[in-house]
């Protein structure tokens, strides 16, 4: 348990997503934009997706490509299936994460077992190194009974990836060492989490609302967190409502990032190398 008094990091700025599909049409919200990719490395996007509506994400996100960083996808409710070029397969159901190194490159596809219900949860993008994007793909299935939970009075928190309170994450990356949290607390709870003065970290609020020093964050909204000197952590304060948060955090790559569609590289040279392999069958070789 961390013991340091914390000295919270501010708000940089309030951030709404803007609306749009993916896939074969699968209608979401992408917070992270392009433009904040390189303030919020190592994290290249977020999107958030959320509806009772069958005809918004039943067509799914057939086969598509990725090159040169991991995707992590977690659901809230209802079943994806995945299935990849390296032969992987699982479903993804309420609760459950499915963490996915493209690497050097990898053909997949993402699409709803169900045809009725709510389907709600995000997918987070977060970039390789320059020495790890041509690593071969990897694919892990995370159960939601495999996350651990950090219980405090009036929060529960669970654990996807980093450490908190002494409570290690179901997934570890040394290079960019990314935290990732899905924090509900009930109303008026408050929860201190001690981030590196150097890592980028953000707040996306997805239920409720929170505030963060003197600053309001509320549903669909993503906090960008200053880095302030000499800040050791973020509080978080529940209002009058049950609310629900992620909290994510990294430490920036510092590289040149290049991107064109799925394709994440740090050279022009290697996008278009990547069209190529994978127009000619070699991506995931």
């Amino acid at each position: 348990m961390n013991t340091t008094p914390i000295k919270a990091r501010g708000v940089e700025r309030v951030v709404a997503g803007q609306a749009t599909s993916d896939g074969a049409g699968v209608k979401l919200t992408r917070v992270l934009t392009h433009d904040l990719q390189h303030r919020l490395d190592p994290f290249l996007m977020l999107d958030a997706f959320g509806t009772d509506s069958p005809e918004d994400y039943i067509a799914g996100f057939p086969d598509h490509p990725h090159r040169g960083f991991e995707t992590v996808t977690y659901m809230i409710a209802g079943r994806m299936r995945h299935r990849d070029s390296a032969g992987h397969e699982g479903l993804l159901s309420n609760g459950g994460v499915q963490w996915m190194t493209a690497g050097r490159g990898v053909i997949h596809s993402e699409m709803p077992e169900q045809e009725a219900g709510r389907m709600e949860g995000f997918q987070l993008w977060l970039n390789l190194a320059a020495a790890d994007k041509m690593q071969p793909a990897w694919y892990r299935d995370i159960p939601a009974a495999e996350i651990p939970e950090l219980r405090l009075p009036g929060a529960t928190v669970r654990v996807i990836a980093g450490e908190s309170h002494g409570i290690r994450g179901a997934m570890q990356r040394e290079r960019t060492e990314p935290l990732y949290l899905d924090v509900h607390l009930e109303p008026g709870a408050r929860f201190e989490q001690p981030l590196p003065e150097t890592h980028n970290a953000f707040i996306y609020v997805y239920r409720g609302a929170l505030e963060t020093g003197a600053h309001r964050i509320g549903a669909s909204r993503m906090a960008v967190l200053a880095n302030t000197p000499d800040s050791n952590g973020v509080v978080l304060q529940a209002l009058q409502a049950p609310s629900r948060a992620l909290l994510i955090a990294g430490a920036p790559l510092r590289e040149p990032i290049a991107q064109y569609g799925p394709f994440v590289m740090n050279t022009r040279e290697q996008l278009m190398q990547a069209v190529h392999d994978y127009q000619n069958g070699r991506l995931a070789a």
